[in-house]
């Protein structure tokens, strides 16, 4: 993949469309769009983002996705789709950092998300971002880990983001964090 930084930012703003089955049995749910995710209109699309690398280590998908230029072919959007697996956003409008979203973007985020699980009806949604959710959901104590509330009927887990900006978090960690709501939806065994 190559863009420059100018291109990249010419994304800046945009909506990707939903990559999520018509049954999913697992909603991973980001923070937003970054630029490269609008770019390609595949999500985490960055090169170096940790979310492909833990489900892989984790055992949920098989292999890495390819994400070339054009976004994600379909027998690898199909490697998703077939095991039940959903990915969306709190908020559906890219940018280069998380940060760069307001409170009330948030707050309305959060608002669509549950619309959308109860379109959707996924047995586990898995937030990935505990600020975001926090300030979304007007949970400020919010811990990581398998939330005491649902969302429409969804068990909920809020777990660390896949971002290289959480320099904490390793692709081992998130694969561990990531395996418990996979197992919960049954998408993982045992």
């Amino acid at each position: 993949m190559g863009f420059s930084r100018t291109e990249l930012e010419s994304f800046r703003d945009r909506e990707i469309p939903e990559f999520v089955p018509p049954h999913p049995r697992l909603l991973f749910v980001g923070i937003n769009p970054g630029l490269w995710t609008a770019a390609t209109g595949a999500p985490f699309a960055r090169p170096g983002n940790r979310f492909y690398p833990a489900l892989v280590a984790a055992g949920i998908i098989p292999r890495l996705p390819r994400i070339p230029d054009d976004g994600m072919p379909d027998e690898d959007r199909a490697m998703f789709f077939d095991a039940g697996i959903g990915i969306t956003s709190i908020v559906p409008r890219a940018t280069a950092r998380a940060d760069e979203l307001t409170r009330q973007e948030l707050v309305d985020g959060a608002t669509r998300l549950t619309a959308d699980v109860e379109r959707w009806r996924p047995l586990v949604v898995a937030v990935l971002g505990l600020t975001a959710y926090r300030q979304g959901f007007d949970r400020p104590r919010a811990k990581a880990g398998r939330q005491d509330q649902s969302i429409a009927a969804a068990e909920l887990w809020v777990l660390p983001n896949p971002s290289g900006l959480n320099a904490h978090e390793s692709a081992a960690s998130l694969a561990s964090a990531y395996a418990l709501p996979a197992r919960a939806a049954g998408v993982l065994a045992g």
